[in-house]
């Protein structure tokens, strides 16, 4: 829903962030290089999405599911959906079609409650509103098993969560629930442990405030029982998207962007040209400025969304894809030069051997950039275009020449180039050491073996038993401590299959899931991030209730 103070506050934003255009000179000066550091890796990307609220404005139709997370022409590609708990469990059915629609196409799900159960919630006085509600005191627990339920719910209608949220915005709740940061901590270390099957994310904070979530991150219970920290960004200053405390706090942990509309929620304004080009403006500002590993806009469909109320892709939709069609879950973001010029901003990516660069121009004026890959090379550069008159138009192929390439960005635009990498740059997490399944490992009902083809080594290891069946390997080997990109090589014919993660013998992610590879000998890649010290260290992967994939080996690099 639009609520006047969040719009209030972004369209101020808005007009500050407008306001280098504005400024800018008709003539733009020749760009610094923009260099591409492809061993210089930073955080894993989850994906790109939105909302969908079937009880607020409806469901998304069959065609519409399709736009959204299908990854051909005309689609969006998004891989992540969010998605509403109701309180009333009798409405929990409506949120299932597009979820599982959404899971087949790739996508993960994570789920949002506003309100707990009527029944759980009192009315207080809230800086004079009598009216104002939070959760009893004496309903935290009731409060859990009310998550968890929903959570079995969905799993039993096919759909397995990859994370289910405490509380959407608890600083701004006019309509909803409200929660102090004491609260937060309270539920966190005392019942957010009792939540199974998925991830716990908090605290969902309307405009990314640190106050809310600090407590969290210095307290060490409450810490282990937080495997997501959700934000919003309604409003929040740039400047403010960095979080020294969850760099130095938040190992093993994600951190997503999880609602915003930007730059404003005006009726009719999805296609408002260059206005939507701050769409990617501020995408990008959240994956390199606040190290963001998703992005999820509000509504998928709106009249000021990435998809129209007639269900044909926007302006603002056609910024969204320029990252969420290419940059796939998995992909990790590298270093890169940021802005190379006063009005241009550029992000790298790579993932499946190739590098992805999305480079915006904010300028009024058309410029020429050079782009410099380092540790990787290419022949070649794809690219594909938004301007005032373009979506997502493919230019001409960009010959690579001694690691570089130049090309035109135009006026006010927005440029997606892709390319396969060749050199040491290119996978998912570039150089680190492989260590195999079947040989350095300890095993706990399962076994080595070579039925499938296609796997690293001896053999692999299968799973024999749906719950505390495992696999650690004990000889981990690292120079420094700090968080780790694990790499996982597997396979897995249909479903999808969940393993709680431990590193030293402490668990660090619970239910960490495996996707379908589409056959047993087809082998598949999945990277998580955990922290290691440094020496020798252990990793161990567990079955919790669907037993698990065939695991090959692991790579473990820095992150």
């Amino acid at each position: 829903m639009k609520f006047k103070l969040k719009k209030t506050i972004n369209v101020l934003l808005a007009c500050l962030t407008a306001l280098p255009l504005m400024l800018s000179p008709t003539q733009v000066s020749a760009a610094s290089d923009a260099t591409i550091n492809l061993s210089s890796e930073k955080q894993l990307i989850r994906g790109f999405g939105g909302i969908n609220h079937p009880a607020w404005i409806g469901d998304l139709t069959a065609a519409q599911r399709e736009t959204a997370f299908g990854n051909d022409q005309n689609q969006l590609g998004f891989s992540v959906l969010r998605i509403y708990i109701d309180p009333d469990r009798n409405n929990w059915s409506r949120e299932i079609a597009t979820a599982k629609r959404a899971i087949e196409k790739g996508a993960i799900v994570f789920a949002s409650p506003w309100n707990p159960p009527s029944d759980m919630v009192e009315t207080f006085n809230h800086n004079g509103d009598t009216n104002a509600k939070r959760l009893k005191y004496d309903k935290y627990t009731a409060y859990a098993q009310h998550l968890n339920d929903f959570v079995t719910y969905m799993k039993n209608n096919g759909v397995d969560l990859y994370a289910i949220s405490v509380q959407n915005e608890p600083d701004y709740a006019h309509d909803w629930t409200w929660w102090t940061p004491q609260e937060i901590l309270r539920f966190m270390k005392e019942n957010a442990g009792s939540i199974q099957g998925t991830k716990v994310m908090a605290p969902e904070s309307f405009q990314y405030l640190k106050n809310i979530s600090d407590p969290i991150l210095n307290d060490p219970q409450a810490l282990a029982n937080m495997d997501i920290l959700g934000a919003h960004t309604y409003g929040t200053q740039i400047k403010d998207f960095a979080y020294p405390l969850f760099k130095q706090k938040g190992a093993g942990k994600e951190l997503w962007m999880t609602e915003v509309y930007y730059p404003n929620s005006d009726s009719n304004s999805a296609d408002r040209w260059p206005e939507a080009l701050d769409v990617s403006y501020h995408m990008h500002s959240a994956m390199v400025e606040g190290d963001f590993q998703a992005y999820v806009w509000w509504y998928i469909r709106r009249q000021y969304g990435p998809m129209k109320e007639d269900g044909t892709i926007s302006k603002r939709g056609y910024n969204m894809a320029h990252f969420s069609k290419f940059v796939r879950p998995g992909y990790l973001r590298v270093d890169a030069t940021k802005n190379p010029d006063t009005n241009t901003f550029v992000s790298a990516y790579k993932g499946d051997d190739k590098v992805v660069i999305v480079a915006i121009n904010r300028s009024t004026s058309a410029t020429s950039q050079k782009f410099v890959l380092q540790n990787g090379n290419a022949s070649t550069v794809s690219s594909w275009v938004t301007d005032s008159s373009r979506n997502l138009a493919s230019g001409a192929p960009i010959t690579v020449s001694n690691a570089t390439f130049t090309a035109q960005l135009p006026a006010q635009s927005v440029t997606t180039f892709v390319a396969n990498i060749t050199g040491s740059g290119g996978g998912n997490t570039g150089s680190g050491t492989t260590y195999e399944a079947e040989t350095g490992t300890t095993l706990s009902d399962a076994a080595i073996e070579t039925i499938y083809p296609g796997y690293t080594g001896s053999g692999y290891v299968n799973f024999n038993a749906l719950t505390n069946s495992g696999i650690q390997w004990n000889n981990i080997n690292n120079t420094i401590s700090g968080t780790k990109n694990v790499k996982f090589r597997y396979a897995l014919e249909s479903g999808t299959r969940n393993l709680d993660v431990f590193v030293n013998g402490t668990k660090v992610i619970s239910n960490t899931p495996f996707s379908a590879t589409g056959s047993w000998s087809t082998w598949g890649e999945k990277t998580i991030q955990v922290p290691m010290n440094s020496g020798t260290n252990t990793i161990k992967v567990v079955t919790t209730g669907t037993e698990g994939p065939n695991i090959d080996s692991i790579q473990v690099s820095a992150q």
